[in-house]
């Protein structure tokens, strides 16, 4: 029998393959055997983060896009907070990749303060930026958002996409249910969030949330006021405990 082959029109192109990377701990229950190893395998990420962050000192937490390229207004801007948050003497943490994480821990490292990321490991993630004295990777979100808040003192967010905005609605989550208590927070760029600040209002207004509950957030497109808020409550709610030993856990200072 005689075949005839159809040619393709270039116009024509496959879905691309997404592979299914390492979320087999999404797929339901599983074998006891493979949930005890889990548990371990988490527990040592949480330890290897401890490790590495134990020494780092208070930090200030800055969220936002990696999409920013260094061109952009905001990397600049997220720039000079890395800058600001050295000169208070606080360490600078950020989620260690490029576009804002990267523009705040430059300008941290460029003003010779601290400056630290807490990475995720995915096959599209881009590696570590190179302006960190100490970067650790996860391979688990959830155990990487744990350590961005474990540390800090304060946190800024600058826009960003669907990650940013989780992380900071798990850190206001955190400061409703008193889990954490009277951490500032800043939204930097009122064009960027002030139609999310309106919707949160609008969440008061309608009892889904408590008006108090953004108390402790302030909307600002000034750097000298988003560095006085985080002073202030910093100065009131928090006494920095010295580190009297020079080792922990293996781990020296």
């Amino acid at each position: 029998m005689n075949t005839k082959t159809v040619p393709v029109s270039p116009e024509v192109k496959k879905p691309p393959i997404i592979p299914r990377y390492k979320s087999v701990y999404l797929d339901g229950p599983k074998g006891r055997d493979f949930e005890f190893a889990f548990a371990i395998k988490v527990m040592r990420q949480f330890l290897r983060g401890f490790r590495k962050l134990h020494f780092v000192g208070p930090c200030i937490t800055v969220f936002g896009s990696a999409r920013f390229k260094e061109n952009h207004p905001m990397y600049e801007a997220a720039r000079e907070f890395g800058r600001r948050i050295a000169a208070t003497g606080f360490t600078t943490m950020t989620g260690g990749g490029p576009g804002i994480m990267e523009a705040a821990n430059r300008g941290a490292h460029e003003a010779d303060g601290v400056s630290v990321g807490c990475g995720i490991e995915l096959p599209f993630e881009q590696k570590g930026n190179a302006y960190m004295h100490e970067f650790v990777e996860f391979e688990h979100f959830f155990v990487r958002k744990v350590l961005l808040l474990k540390y800090s003192y304060a946190f800024v967010i600058m826009p960003g996409g669907f990650g940013t905005m989780d992380e900071l609605f798990e850190t206001l989550t955190l400061i409703q249910t008193t889990t954490i208590e009277q951490f500032p927070v800043v939204l930097f760029s009122k064009e960027y969030f002030q139609p999310l600040w309106n919707y949160m209002e609008f969440m008061g207004e309608n009892g889904t949330i408590s008006m108090k509950d953004l108390d402790l957030v302030l909307l600002t497109d000034s750097h000298d006021e988003a560095m006085a808020h985080i002073e202030k409550f910093v100065t009131i709610n928090y006494k920095i405990k010295p580190r009297k030993k020079l080792w922990w856990f293996f781990e020296r200072r």
